[in-house]
């Protein structure tokens, strides 16, 4: 007889965006805790995982790292499968990375569909001197396309763990388990709600 899982839920959440814009910063800072400054960019996928409570539910959290390199783009679809979550990742400090959000998330949904919970995310928020785009500005891109948006900075840690746990209520919350049906360490899949527009968290 196998052994059940110590979770009640598995949330699978990619973390797509451009190379260089601290995927891999964010990812450490909330399963780990840490800021590595000098850090290589990744090659092909990693991921981590952390273990959160929600509603006396324990939701096993795991986040997943796209190498957003160009040459990467083409072998990312399989990375998409299953998840319920996508963090859309740009550095404030570089436009070039907030205007290819529109690929990113033309990406997500045509992987995913258009019922996975999509949160936009603002890193590198300390570079306040070289900023290229503004919270405003972003936040009418959010709200455009019916998302949320949060600035982060993953190296002092600003927001980090707020945007990852609202992303993770707001899956839980979409994706509730009956308690008829409920069953230790299951898996999400199926139907969501369509998602509301809304303005800047």
């Amino acid at each position: 007889m196998s052994q059940l899982p110590e979770y009640d839920e598995l949330f699978k959440v990619v973390l797509v965006g451009n190379s260089g814009v601290g995927k891999s910063k964010l990812l450490a800072r909330f399963t780990k805790e840490e800021f590595v400054q000098d850090s290589k960019a990744t090659i092909g996928i990693e991921f981590a995982h952390k273990d959160i409570h929600i509603q006396n539910q324990l939701i096993r959290a795991q986040i997943w790292d796209t190498g957003g390199q160009e040459r990467y783009r083409s072998i990312t679809a399989v990375y998409y499968r299953d998840a319920v979550g996508a963090l859309l990742v740009y550095d404030v400090s570089n436009r070039k990375s907030f205007n290819d959000l529109d690929h990113w998330l033309k990406e997500v949904r045509t992987a995913t569909g258009e019922e996975t919970r999509v949160l936009v995310i603002g890193n590198k928020s300390d570079l306040a001197s070289t900023r290229e785009v503004s919270l405003e500005e972003a936040a009418r891109y959010a709200e455009t396309n019916g998302l949320k948006v949060i600035e982060t900075s993953a190296k002092d840690s600003s927001n980090v763990q707020e945007a990852f746990l609202g992303i993770l209520n707001d899956i839980f919350n979409k994706h509730r388990p009956s308690p008829s049906v409920h069953s230790r360490g299951s898996k999400l899949s199926g139907k969501q709600n369509p998602p509301k527009k809304s303005g800047c968290c």
